[in-house]
C-alpha cells in the first residue's frame, strides 16, 4: 500500500520517516518532492571495473547551473536527508524532469527500510540540459510493509552505503567480490 500525504505526515510526527529539510509545500497527495543538492560527480576512468573501486571527481553546481551532456554519466545527490524506519521508500523522477530527457536513476530507485542518508542520483540525459541546484528532481513514494519483522539497512553486516555524506556516493559493487 502506498502512503497518502496524511499518512506520510503521521509517520513524520512519529519519527518513522525523517526528511530534512521538510517543506510542507513539497508534500503531494501520495509523495514528497526532493531537490537536487549542490554536488555532482563523474567517474575519472573511461572504463569502469565492477571488481575495483572506481574513483570519482566531485564538483559543485554553480548558481548559473551546469549543463549535463548525453556523452557523460553523472552522479548527483538530493538536497534532502531522509530516514525510513517502517516503510520502503521509492525514488522516482518527476514528470517535468522526464520531459526534459533527464533520467535520475538507472536501476536504484528503491531504498531499504532503515536507510538514513542523502540519495545518490544516477543522472543521464538524452540531449544537453542545464540543471540547477535546488531544483525539484524527484519524488519519494513510501510503501507500507506487510511484515514488521525485518533488519533495518543500517544494521545489516553487508550494508555498503551507510557513511553519511551530502555528496554523491560511487558504486561499491567491488565489495561484493571480497
Amino acid at each position: 500500500m502506498i502512503l497518502s500525504s496524511n499518512r506520510i505526515l503521521k509517520e513524520i510526527k512519529a519519527k518513522n520517516i525523517v526528511i530534512k529539510p521538510f517543506r510542507q509545500k513539497c508534500l503531494g497527495s501520495n509523495s514528497y518532492d526532493v531537490h537536487l543538492g549542490n554536488w555532482l560527480a563523474i567517474y575519472e576512468e573511461e572504463v569502469l571495473d565492477a571488481k575495483k573501486e572506481n574513483k570519482i571527481k566531485y564538483f559543485e553546481i554553480s548558481k548559473n547551473g551546469f549543463i549535463l551532456k548525453p556523452t557523460n554519466f553523472y552522479l548527483g545527490v538530493t538536497e534532502e536527508y531522509t530516514e525510513t524506519h517502517s516503510c520502503v521508500p521509492f525514488l522516482e523522477g518527476k514528470s517535468s524532469i522526464g520531459r526534459l530527457g533527464i533520467d535520475i536513476h538507472a536501476t536504484a530507485g528503491k531504498g531499504d527500510v532503515g536507510f538514513c542518508n542523502y540519495w545518490t542520483l544516477e543522472l543521464s540525459v538524452k540531449m544537453p540540459v542545464r540543471i540547477y541546484r535546488g531544483m525539484p528532481i524527484g519524488q519519494l513514494i513510501f510503501f507500507e510493509l506487510t511484515d514488521k519483522d525485518f533488519i533495518p539497512y543500517t544494521h545489516k553486516k553487508d550494508a555498503k552505503y551507510t557513511k553519511l555524506t551530502d555528496k554523491p556516493t560511487p558504486s561499491m559493487m567491488y565489495k561484493n567480490f571480497k
